[in-house]
């Protein structure tokens, strides 16, 4: 005996993009994941306004990416607003990429095994990326180094 499968309706969305109407993915209920939803749209904003800055400002004004060297970085790191500026930079694009690969894991890793593996592998090395970033910017002492000028030890 054969089972009738209905037609599948397709409701398009309001767009005109010929998608169904719950193409994508949907905002979670309210939950751990609700806030790491939050976050990425939170964080991809502000990544905007620190990545746009940091090019503009290292790579556009004044003389442009000929005047970045080594003694540019350390007398930009002496004042404490560039070290968090990098920083908050640094660990914001970390934490928002590897949630992202934690996204992708999920959609696409289908075993449970190989989900939780990959996904602590990101963890850790995310994780080292972020204690060996911050501990360049917070222990960066310039006159550890020889040839540093304009540098007021």
């Amino acid at each position: 005996m054969a089972v009738d499968n209905p037609p599948l309706r397709r409701v398009e969305d309001g767009l005109g993009t010929g998608l169904p109407q719950r193409a994508g993915r949907e905002r979670p209920s309210k939950g751990g994941e609700f806030w790491w939803w939050v976050f990425m749209r939170i964080s991809g904003m502000v990544l905007l306004v620190l990545a746009v800055g940091h090019v503009l400002i290292m790579h556009v004004f004044d003389e442009g990416v000929d005047r970045v060297n080594f003694s540019f970085v350390a007398l930009r790191w002496q004042q404490p607003f560039w070290r968090t500026w990098d920083w908050l930079m640094l660990s914001l694009a970390l934490l928002h990429g590897v949630n992202g690969l934690r996204m992708v894991i999920l959609d696409y890793v289908r075993r449970p095994g190989a989900r939780i593996a990959t996904t602590w592998f990101f963890y850790i090395v995310g994780a080292a990326m972020f204690a060996l970033g911050t501990v360049v910017v917070f222990s960066f002492d310039p006159c550890r180094w020889p040839g540093t000028v304009g540098i007021s030890c």
